[in-house]
């Protein structure tokens, strides 16, 4: 590396802020090829960091937009990113950007980033928000996280994450990240997914307020029975209604039931 190199002045990583900046090329270069950025594209990162996937996607597309927190990361980011392409920085954090907003020139969002692992979900529900304004999501989180996320009716994993996510999203699991590939390194295996946002259509949900109701209270307490979690939510009427069975579990119903169930009159 040339001393003079702008990456030098980046510093050390910051626990409180959850930070583990990845560093192994191939990996890097798997998530770029996933990403695959299309001429006219409008790509936003999470958390850019040291600029690892920033850099990249800039060689590649030319102009990305990056939201960061770390204050102490935006002057290094700048000056690197002259040498590969047109960088815009959001200094917020980003539970506090409209990315409908953001959107708002007609050009849907393609989301980026490797999140921190102490706001993955926060900033996954964030997103969900703003999910008409966003074409995909790639995203590198915890493996267990990713594990949830996808996870099928009668898993162990199975649960909130996973309805609120595949109710407005097609949930796909790219590939595995080892401890290794970060500095430092984290203490567990990290995973690349991809989230595909479905159209307002195919979701079905009419108040996405009430289905996150009845999915939170659903789960608030495993390994009770539907009519016994939801007692101050739905009735036993109303979950028969649904075509579901009051004595069922949260971990059994899939995704549609609980559409079905969030949908019905009150």
């Amino acid at each position: 590396m040339n001393p003079h190199s702008p990456a030098r002045t980046f510093g050390a990583a910051k626990k409180q802020l959850g930070q583990h900046f990845l560093h192994e090329r191939g990996f890097i270069e798997k998530i770029v090829l996933a990403v695959n950025p299309q001429p006219g594209d409008r790509l936003v990162e999470i958390g850019p960091g040291q600029g690892a996937i920033t850099f990249p996607l800039l060689d590649r597309h030319g102009e990305l937009t990056v939201i960061e927190f770390d204050r102490d990361l935006i002057f290094p980011l700048t000056e690197a990113a002259r040498a590969h392409g047109t960088l815009e920085v959001i200094h917020r954090d980003v539970l506090e950007v409209d990315f409908t907003r953001l959107a708002s020139d007609g050009r849907k969002l393609r989301l980026v980033g490797n999140l921190p692992y102490n706001l993955s979900s926060p900033i996954l529900f964030h997103a969900l928000e703003h999910a008409a304004a966003i074409v995909d999501m790639h995203f590198m989180l915890q493996k267990e996280v990713v594990d949830r996320m996808a996870a099928e009716p009668g898993s162990k994993v199975y649960g909130r994450l996973s309805v609120m996510l595949q109710a407005h999203c097609r949930v796909v699991p790219l590939l595995t990240v080892p401890p290794g590939a970060f500095r430092p390194p984290p203490k567990v295996d990290s995973a690349v997914v991809r989230l595909l946002p479905k159209p307002a259509s195919e979701i079905g949900v009419r108040d996405p307020k009430r289905f996150e109701e009845v999915v939170r209270a659903a789960f608030g307490q495993r390994r009770k029975t539907l009519r016994n979690a939801l007692s101050g939510t739905c009735t036993a009427e109303q979950i028969e209604a649904a075509g579901l069975r009051p004595d069922a579990r949260a971990e059994q119903i899939e995704v549609e039931g609980f559409v079905k169930l969030a949908n019905l009159p009150g």
